[in-house]
């Protein structure tokens, strides 16, 4: 299941990233603030317009706003 599909409140750990179809300049600020395989996350909560952008993820202690597009990108597993 991808990260885009996870529902909202599930927890989950990053088990892939396809770092290709992510911008390597997006790829080096999503690793700093450790999205990254092995991450523990959540879904906070999803946008209401359009694409449904942008996404509010749980890590840690911190809410990140995380782009549909990079979320597709990543391969979770429940916890």
């Amino acid at each position: 299941m991808t990260l885009e599909t996870l529902p909202i409140g599930q927890r989950a750990r990053i088990v892939a990233v396809d770092w290709e179809r992510i911008a390597p300049e997006d790829g080096k600020r999503l690793r700093a603030l450790g999205i990254d395989e092995g991450a523990r996350i959540a879904i906070a909560h999803r946008g209401v317009l359009g694409g449904r952008d942008p996404i509010a993820l749980m890590i840690g202690r911190m809410t990140v706003a995380l782009r549909r597009a990079h979320a597709e990108a990543m391969t979770v597993e429940h916890l």
